[in-house]
């Protein structure tokens, strides 16, 4: 998450997870309440120390967008499904791709109106190998709410309603 090649970096990005992996370390980031003084409390779910109240953090949330090679001569591939129009691939074009098998290349033309495209990578592609490409998009934290126990009902009440 944050520790990945050595540090979160200079940019201070953490990766965005889901839920908590057993064993491993993960940072959290919350905007709430300060509350002091005795409050009733949820039960305790996690537990942890204090990082910092760093501003500048970034929360990067990946998203992979996948397609498939539709012809293949030794490293280049025509690559269908990773995009419907051609201009996404231009948009696209500087981004670097990735295989399934561990290949890397980048897009070299647009062909045709579909969104079809041509790919070179650094070795020969396998017919049946996926071609990915990782995009992150900044994430926030959500707000808070304050949480307020519910009522205790009393369960030697035998009144029936009316």
């Amino acid at each position: 998450q944050h520790t990945r090649g050595g540090g979160k970096g200079a940019n201070n990005v953490h990766k965005f997870e889901r839920f908590l992996r057993h064993g491993l370390t993960s940072v959290a980031t919350t905007y709430g309440p300060v509350i002091f003084g005795k409050q009733p409390s949820p039960q305790l779910v996690a537990m942890g120390t204090f990082l910092n109240t760093d501003t500048t953090r970034i929360i990067a949330k990946r998203i992979v967008l996948t397609g498939h090679p539709f012809k293949v001569h030794k490293k280049t591939a025509t690559v269908r499904y990773l995009f419907f129009n051609p201009d996404d691939v231009h948009y696209f074009k500087p981004i670097q791709l990735h295989t399934k098998h561990g290949r890397t290349g980048h897009i070299r033309e647009s062909l045709g109106t579909h969104g079809y495209f041509k790919a070179h990578f650094d070795g020969p592609v396998n017919q049946m190998d996926t071609v990915c490409m990782s995009l992150y998009k900044r994430v926030f934290p959500k707000f808070s709410k304050l949480w307020i126990a519910e009522p205790e009902t009393n369960p030697n009440n035998d009144a029936m309603e009316e």
